[in-house]
């Protein structure tokens, strides 16, 4: 007989300031279970069966067991901007040992993905990221190892999930982008020590170039966002580039970078998720608003300005909103699939090779 039981806690910012709107979500077995919003004071209630969960808040996640009573458990949310982390989209993912790719989060899954294509953007080559055969590179490395074609080979094994022996390709190089890339391939392999050490050196070589800052602003897996050096690394950063809309953006500091550029669009979504957070709907709708106004594309954006809609009682409002969230994650999930089916393909064609 199953039995319903009660999860209950709070969620609060690292002011110890209760989270309003936050959406907590119960998983079992990698799937969603149940999900609920935080109220005003930041409380949420879950009513789930007996067993085991994962609980996750905005990019934060703990294990809890359910059993025959009710269970308290609460979350305190890292200082400084949280990252889209839901709703979760439900596609096929690649069978693959060396690509764990964040042990089952989606959103650290699409970081790895995305740091693939920007590893594959620093070819000097201007080769697209595709799928291509990957003995082709490797011939070409081993008949000539320069840098531009063990960078090729690497980002090529990279975009086909092989994240471990890419690691391996790129390890070969001293540059900062060979660096980059190896760091993309020990991420993808949820290996991320070594990911985080590679970051912060590919940073260390050239402090002043912006490059590898944006890399490791794409890492959202907790490990390395509380890693030690990370929050020091951007605020050396906006300390240097104190006019520097982005710099100031990747060190969390909301208020001074979109004064700088009203037009930076992700600050835009960062500050109104904090608004949202102390209560401020107002300002936040806002903030959302201008974030839309100049990337109407901001899936999250729109995600978040329902929620906001919701909050004030503005439901029509808040339905036109969803419903454009739903269309663009549709349109990208799609896209997502499509490339994972190719390679999948890719994976099943070597096997036979």
């Amino acid at each position: 007989m199953m039995f319903s039981l009660l999860l209950t806690g709070q969620v609060t910012n690292a002011a110890h300031q209760p989270v309003a709107s936050a959406k907590v979500i119960a998983q079992s077995n990698g799937k969603d279970f149940a999900s609920a919003v935080t109220d005003a004071s930041g409380h949420y209630r879950l009513t789930l069966e007996a067993g085991q969960y994962v609980i996750r808040v905005e990019g934060v996640s703990k294990t809890v067991s359910i059993s025959e009573k009710a269970v308290t458990l609460d979350f305190d949310l890292p200082e400084g901007p949280q990252f889209f982390d839901e709703p979760q989209f439900t596609v096929a993912g690649v069978t693959d040992n060396t690509y764990r790719g964040g042990h089952g989060s989606d959103t650290v899954l699409r970081s790895s993905e995305a740091l693939t294509k920007e590893t594959a953007a620093l070819s000097t080559g201007g080769r697209p990221f595709a799928v291509e055969g990957v003995k082709e590179f490797q011939k070409a490395a081993e008949l000539d190892p320069s840098e531009q074609n063990l960078f090729d080979w690497g980002t090529e094994l990279l975009s086909h999930k092989a994240a471990l022996p890419a690691a391996e390709v790129f390890s070969k190089g001293h540059s900062q982008r060979m660096i980059l890339g190896q760091a993309a391939a020990w991420y993808a392999a949820g290996i991320y020590d070594k990911a985080a050490h590679c970051f912060f050196e590919a940073i260390d070589l050239n402090p002043d170039d912006p490059r590898p800052y944006a890399f490791l602003f794409q890492a959202k897996a907790q490990e390395i966002v509380q890693s030690p050096g990370y929050a020091e690394r951007f605020a050396r950063y906006a300390k240097t580039h104190p006019e520097n809309a982005l710099a100031n953006y990747y060190a969390g500091f909301l208020v001074k970078a979109v004064t700088i550029d009203p037009h930076l669009a992700a600050a835009q979504l960062a500050l109104g998720i904090e608004y949202s957070r102390d209560g401020k709907m107002a300002e936040a709708i806002r903030a959302y608003q201008t974030a839309l106004k100049d990337d109407p594309s901001l899936e999250e954006a729109h995600y978040r300005l329902s929620e906001a809609y919701r909050v004030t009682g503005e439901m029509e409002k808040s339905r036109q909103e969803l419903a454009t969230y739903q269309a663009l994650s549709k349109a990208s999930a799609e896209k997502l699939e499509k490339e994972r089916r190719e390679v999948r393909q890719f994976v099943i064609d070597l096997k036979h090779q």
